[in-house]
């Protein structure tokens, strides 16, 4: 029997049902400047492809920072790379927009082996205001713009198909993700470097794993998949390493009609601290003899390794979208990603979030 319209309430209550069993609520603190990420799970993207068969993903998203939640300031720290300086109380956050087109590759060696690329543009736009307490008339800081474009960091993922059952589907991958993305970019009119939160690379090698799995509930109609993933960055020349991230994600597809899919899924993303090799200061107040002479409070001027204590942060969202069958095996597709709870060190917060895409697959052969 054909979907009609009479089912889509069941495919809410599900979604629902989902939403019931979530209870916990994480603990809040603070951060240095970075971006956020859209993080939904495109099944097109995370399952296997047949031996032969090349599976092309075009994806853009739109991830704006601008809020500053409860009992919150936005003054944060500085990591100053050029100096190698951890300083304190530094920086005012404004607003930070991130945008990302992403061409994903997925070539099927064999019916089991998949090939991924993923090759990401990024856009990126940050304002803060620096070094309060060391510039301006009375210390407030300086307005600081950042702008930049270009070839983030590109991963490459091997994918192994399993099927447990004809209704189940495991795909463990493994992967690299290469330092192709500029990590040294200037703040806009001067030779300072920014902070690494911000640019457009992490200046390192990352090592990735992750899990995919989905169950026909309904075969061709109702469908379940989840995904784990878990990513380790080296500490880049700058003496920066970023925090592992620990992402999970579970959602639901529901055929309406054969050319409309609608989905929703939770998406948790947990990140731990930074390190970062450097000297510790703070910025200075009225009271202190360095305010306004553009020097910082020097804490410790050894250079170490040092848990940068106000980085790391927990994200939970819910997105809904839905997918267009198209002509010619094109499909589109379409997610909103909104907050439900959000702990951003004391940081602007991730607003709603965006992702276009569009999928098309094409039989190229294989070599075995």
């Amino acid at each position: 029997m054909k979907p009609t319209l009479r089912d889509i309430p069941y495919f809410l209550a599900c979604i629902l049902a989902m939403a019931s069993g979530w209870t916990g609520i994480p603990n809040p603190v603070e951060a240095s400047c970075g971006s956020a990420s859209c993080f939904v799970v495109v099944n097109s993207q995370s399952s296997g492809s047949p031996k032969g068969t090349l599976t092309v993903n075009g994806i853009y998203t739109y991830v704006p920072q601008g809020t500053l939640l409860s009992g919150t300031t936005g003054i944060i720290p500085a990591v100053e790379t050029d100096s190698r300086e951890l300083i304190l109380g530094d920086h005012k956050e404004k607003r930070t927009i991130s945008q990302q087109y992403t061409l994903d590759l997925n070539y099927g060696l064999t019916d089991s082996i998949t090939l991924e690329l993923t090759m990401p543009y990024k856009v990126m736009l940050h304002r803060h205001i620096q070094d309060i307490g060391r510039e301006g008339p009375n210390g407030e800081g300086v307005p600081t713009l950042f702008t930049d474009n270009g070839l983030g960091d590109m991963i490459l993922t091997t994918k192994y198909t399993y099927l447990p059952t004809i209704r189940n589907l495991l795909v463990p991958g493994f992967g690299i993700q290469l330092p192709t993305g500029k990590f040294h970019g200037k703040i806009n009119g001067t030779d300072e470097t920014q902070e690494p939160g911000i640019q457009l690379g992490r200046g390192n090698v990352a090592l990735l794993a992750s899990l995919y799995q989905s169950y026909e509930i309904i075969p061709h109609r109702l469908n379940q998949f989840s995904s784990i993933g878990y990513r380790h960055t080296f500490r880049n020349n700058l003496g920066y390493q970023f925090g592992d991230q620990y992402t999970a994600s579970v959602g639901l597809n529901f055929r309406a009609f054969e050319w409309l899919v609608l989905n929703g899924q939770f998406n948790y993303r947990l990140v731990s601290h930074d390190n970062f090799s450097s000297s510790l200061s703070r910025a200075p107040t009225p009271s202190d003899p360095e305010f306004g002479t553009e020097e910082a409070v020097v804490i410790d001027p050894t250079i170490k390794d040092r848990r940068v204590p106000t980085t790391g942060s927990t994200i939970l969202m819910f997105s809904p979208g839905f997918s267009v069958n198209a002509w010619q095996g094109i499909s589109f597709y379409f997610n909103a990603q909104i907050p439900m709870v959000r702990d951003f060190n004391g940081n602007l917060a991730q607003g709603v979030s965006y992702l276009f895409g569009f999928t098309k697959t094409f039989q190229v052969g294989s070599p075995f």
